[in-house]
């Protein structure tokens, strides 16, 4: 039988082809030439790609033996996600690969900025001795605002606390133990911004952080203060960073990342108190070798047929075909789970009821916890890094097996306890000959909705008229309702409405509609990364 063919489309170093070894035929080709990539692609099983080459929906579909594509980084936007889970292709990345060197970059620029480096490198290369101009500031006894303190949150606050700084950080799903582990002071965002000399952000884009920093946060900071952004463009508003640099209302900014890239007409380029790099982040030899030799190490597994730790839309393994279809499932209830959350977690419990109890259901725990963590960390979270996630923010998990199913023939619930003392349940099943994925269970309440990308979770006392204020509500904001159900446990006392809609609502909105209906809770829950 002749050999699995791996296509390498870009150029990647030699240990990656090591790491691949002797039982693959390994294919090179220019991923950039577009006839030539579609070629090679008709033989490929898989392929390993950097940043240039694009392989989209096009591509996928000249490739009928493809199994796996895997990306040399962190970032997969030149991967259609969709299409190659609906080709029932695997896509791997190598999500750590470039933590160190982005808490490496994210120092850079912060010294960058408190000596004026770039600038005064500048003037001396054009023959300028101009010493007292560039007069900058001891990073020694200052305070260091870390907002997200997931991995690379975590290398950057050793580096910096090896300064002699003061660290403190802003990170809902951050517990105090895990804080205080780290030597660091949990605050608020907006006190964080009040009290930092250097700001340092690390969260995932999600539709909530997108511009979390804007106009009003920038005017909270010190007109002393520097922030920096090595994590996605658009986490910080670049106009209201512009008009807060030339107001003089914070000192300076370090920035490697930018809404759009490269950012050829971003008036910032042209400030004199911004540092900019080109997305350096993991642009490091060792950011690129670890990549290509964990995604290399990925491809063996995946065309072996072994569990694929660093798989983000579908497991791969040695998992029965009964259990397969449980995993997307757990994984959307971990983010509804998360989404319910109002305070860091500490507990959590995957509990897998009926005959998916005869089978090893261990990746379910696994999916549960990369559903968890998906929009609260900055890096890729996958099925190695997860229980990492947990155990860093000191999260007990258990994996709990009961035979009996009483009103389905499989649910699986994740329950758990927060660090205010409140409690948070979410089950769900697959229903039908389609295998439907329903919600089933919301904090003790008895529903049944299908999954959707945006989800409103609201309780409240049950009396009339509720359902008219929220259908107002929405409907005067132009949000259309998709499905709607309303769960009590009994008349006159406390009711659960679910709402699917077609757009997300603005936190505007959501505020108006607590108060209206005066609501215990409300939340909205985004399914979009999913």
């Amino acid at each position: 039988m002749s050999k699995p063919v791996v296509l390498i489309a870009e150029e990647l170093s030699p240990a990656t082809v090591d790491a691949l070894g002797p039982d693959f035929d390994v294919v090179n080709v220019d991923g950039t030439d577009r006839p030539a990539l579609l070629a090679a692609l008709a033989t490929a099983d898989a392929i390993l790609v950097r940043s240039a080459t694009k392989v989209d929906a096009e591509a996928i579909a000249a490739a009928p033996r493809l199994k796996v594509i895997a990306r040399a980084g962190v970032g997969l936007d030149n991967v259609d996600i969709k299409a190659a889970t609906a080709a029932g292709v695997m896509v791997v990345n190598a999500p750590t690969s470039n933590i160190i060197s982005a808490a490496e970059l994210t120092v850079g620029h912060i010294l960058s900025l408190a000596r004026h480096i770039p600038a005064a490198h500048s003037a001396l290369a054009e023959g300028k001795w101009k010493r007292s101009a560039y007069t900058g500031v001891e990073v020694y006894e200052k305070t260091v605002g870390i907002i997200g303190l997931g991995r690379i949150g975590a290398l950057i606050t050793a580096r910096m606390q090896s300064f002699g700084t003061n660290v403190v950080a802003f990170d809902p799903y951050i517990t105090s133990a895990r804080a205080q582990q780290l030597g660091v002071t949990l605050v608020t965002l907006d006190e964080l911004l009040a009290q930092s000399d250097f700001i340092t952000i690390h969260m995932p884009k999600t539709p909530e952080t997108t511009g979390m920093i804007s106009d009003a946060q920038l005017a909270l900071m010190k007109p002393t203060a520097f922030i920096v952004n090595v994590a996605r463009g658009g986490l910080i508003d670049e106009d209201a960073l512009y008009r807060a640099l030339v107001a003089g209302e914070i000192a300076g900014a370090g920035l490697d990342v930018f809404v759009s890239e490269p950012p050829t007409d971003s008036p910032l380029l042209a400030l004199p108190n911004v540092v900019v790099t080109p997305h350096l982040g993991a642009s490091t030899d060792e950011a690129q070798e670890k990549a290509g030799v964990s995604v290399a190490k990925s491809v063996r597994l995946a065309l072996s047929g072994e569990l694929v730790p660093d798989a983000v839309n579908v497991a791969g393994g040695v998992i029965d075909p009964y259990v397969r279809p449980g995993i997307p499932l757990v994984e959307k209830l971990g983010q509804v789970f998360s989404g319910l959350g109002h305070s860091p977690l500490t507990s959590v419990d995957i509990i897998v009821r009926g005959e998916l109890t005869n089978y090893d259901v261990s990746v379910l725990k696994l999916a549960a916890l990369k559903g968890i963590f998906t929009n609260v960390v900055s890096e890729t979270v996958s099925y190695v890094n997860a229980p990492l996630l947990a155990e860093q923010r000191g999260v007990a998990v258990r994996l709990i097996t009961e035979s009996v199913s009483e009103e389905y023939r499989n649910v699986i619930t994740l329950t758990g306890a927060l660090s205010d003392g409140s409690q948070v349940s979410v089950s769900g099943t697959l229903t039908g000959t389609k295998q439907i994925e329903k919600i089933v269970e919301i904090n003790g309440y008895d529903v049944e909705v299908p999954f959707a990308e945006h989800l409103i979770v609201m309780t409240y006392v049950d009396r009339p008229g509720i359902v008219a204020i929220y259908g107002k509500e929405f409907g005067d904001a132009d949000i259309n309702i998709a499905g709607m159900q309303i769960a009590r446990q009994s008349a006159g006392g406390k009711a659960l409405s679910v709402l699917t809609v077609d757009s997300p609502a603005p936190e505007s909105l959501l505020e108006s509609l607590r108060i209206a209906i005066d609501a215990d809770t409300l939340q909205e829950i985004d399914l979009t990364e999913l």
